[in-house]
């Protein structure tokens, strides 16, 4: 009995000592910096085959601005292009400005920007010099084209990451304010509820993407800005 236990009281040492030299999880690894050549390069053979029209409205983000229907929302502006591709980040934005916002010669921009750099753990700071690239690449190129951008929304599955979210919102909001023909949309304030939380019925099951309900709002705030 008291080799048993002694061999025991063994094991468990060397079972502590092996988790405690356990390295901790390393940072998620940088993203393949070329993963959305496809999707540009499909964005380019549309163009060839049927070019859409100069001076219109570019919409440009990630999966929030894929899943908005612009024709549905704006029925009235023909011009609306939508250039969201998957689930990209601020600085795929700024990467591809100079192919798929450029080239239309846009009269305005529709930016959403930097919830899945942050949720994938990238800084705010990161995300604010990711957004000062994009207006960089546009306004060199087209420095009479007006940008909107569209603060990050509370999201109920990212929601413990809100405060990173305000800190993003916060430098673009601040960029904005001190350059020419960059707007700074909040939306924030209309998708929370009065316990100061994302309105359950904005969002879909999975508590990130929104429902038509919550499409509704982006297209309340943000008509006004494309006249």
């Amino acid at each position: 009995m008291k080799l048993r236990r002694a061999l025991l009281l063994a094991l468990i040492c060397l079972s502590s000592a092996a988790l405690g030299a356990q390295q901790p999880p390393a940072l998620q690894a940088p993203q393949e910096p070329d993963r959305w050549e496809p999707a540009i390069h499909k964005f380019e053979e549309q163009d060839k085959l049927a070019p859409p029209p100069t001076r219109g409205i570019v919409f440009i983000g990630a999966s929030s601005i894929v899943r908005w229907n612009l024709a549905e929302s704006f029925p009235d502006m023909k011009d609306a292009i939508n250039r969201g591709f998957g689930g990209s980040e601020m600085a795929d934005s700024a990467k591809y400005a100079g192919r798929v916002v450029v080239p239309y010669a846009p009269r305005m921009v529709v930016l959403y920007p930097g919830e899945n750099d942050i949720a994938r753990g990238t800084t705010p700071e990161t995300v604010g010099a990711g957004f000062i690239k994009f207006y960089q690449t546009v306004h060199s190129a087209l420095p009479g084209t007006r940008i909107i951008a569209i603060g990050l929304k509370p999201t109920p599955v990212r929601w413990h990451l809100n405060d990173k979210f305000l800190e993003a919102n916060a430098l673009i909001r601040t960029y904005c304010q001190s350059h020419s023909n960059c707007v700074y949309l909040d939306v924030s304030r209309d998708m929370l509820g009065t316990d100061g939380k994302p309105k359950p019925e904005l969002f879909v099951s999975d508590g990130q993407h929104m429902t038509p309900e919550g499409y509704k709002i982006w297209t309340r705030l943000v008509r006004p800005l494309l006249k």
